[in-house]
């Protein structure tokens, strides 16, 4: 069972994370439309040959829906401020509303390791903003998934419940090996680049 400080720390997880996202994704889809009036436009994120956001949005995959991805990061992460700030409000949901938000992470998350897997491996370049989405989409996850597990029936059970209590305990070490791990990837498929940097 989550206790009411656990919930005022969701509250604020989910408002001050969405915030950042919704921020992150309005940004990124202003670029985009800037660059669609203007071809020869460059984003402001376009730093270097890496980090250069210009190079993504230019490509099919900045486009998976038929519509610019930063679309559904706006729409996506204006409901996540909306819930964080009506938790701190006061309101109480039901659990049917969060295994939806919790669905909602999930396919969000599943969506940020595929864009991360694309820029990595495919694209070869890398948006600033982007990995601010992708870190915020991560905490997201983790806590919404906490939560869910911690006011679920997984806490009854021996196992389960040993698991839950382990990763709400540890639960800034989960995510930050999860930061580590992408930087970790980061840092080697450009390490030829980063390299030159250092000499």
């Amino acid at each position: 069972m989550a206790t009411a400080h656990e919930n005022v720390g969701l509250a604020w997880l989910l408002s001050a994370g969405g915030l950042v996202g919704l921020v992150a994704s309005a940004t990124l889809l202003i670029e985009k439309i800037e660059l669609l009036a203007n071809p020869d436009y460059v984003p402001s994120c376009s730093i270097n040959p890496i980090l250069s956001c210009g190079s993504i949005m230019r490509t099919s995959q900045a486009e998976v829906f038929g519509f610019p991805n930063p679309i559904l990061g706006v729409v996506g992460f204006a409901v996540v401020v909306t819930v964080g700030v009506s938790l701190l409000a006061g309101v109480a949901y039901p659990k049917r509303f969060w295994l939806g938000l919790q669905a909602g992470a999930t396919l969000g998350f599943v969506f940020v390791h595929w864009l991360i897997y694309q820029s990595l491996y495919r694209i070869g370049a890398l948006c600033p903003y982007c990995m601010v989405v992708w870190c915020v989409t991560a905490a997201i996850f983790w806590y919404v998934t906490l939560h869910n597990l911690r006011t679920g029936d997984a806490t009854r059970r021996r196992f389960t419940g040993r698991v839950v209590r382990v990763g709400a305990e540890f639960h800034a070490v989960v995510l930050t090996g999860w930061v580590l791990v992408v930087a970790g990837l980061i840092t080697v498929r450009f390490w030829d680049y980063w390299s030159t940097l250092l000499r």
